[in-house]
């Protein structure tokens, strides 16, 4: 799938709220549009845009359509987020040695 795609598919919150609600296991399309403030066809449409990023598969069983979370295409997001990862990380040592040489300076003045 199209890393532009997910992170569409992400960047809105009721979608995100989908896929952590889908993380327990598959759930019927009523109960899962059943766990939100929103209209059916209101989660169908985010539905569609999940499937469409490949993060959600439907599958048939009997009369209810089950939503299942397919995590695979979040790893583009998760590669991504890598380099933040070590950026802050790096910037974050860097504040930490900042502010404990500050500190020794302050004792060797008192």
């Amino acid at each position: 799938m199209e890393a532009q795609a997910v992170f569409h598919a992400v960047a809105d919150p009721t979608r995100r709220q989908i896929l952590d609600a889908l993380r327990e296991g598959g759930q019927p399309v009523g109960r899962l549009a059943g766990q939100f403030p929103i209209s059916r066809t209101a989660i169908y449409k985010h539905l569609c845009v999940l499937q469409d990023a490949g993060l959600v598969t439907e599958r048939k069983k009997g009369r209810e359509r089950i939503c299942e979370l397919t995590p695979q295409p979040l790893r583009s997001v998760d590669e991504w987020l890598t380099h933040y990862r070590q950026f802050w990380t790096a910037n974050l040592k860097r504040l930490k040695h900042y502010v404990e040489q500050e500190k020794v300076e302050q004792d060797k003045d008192k």
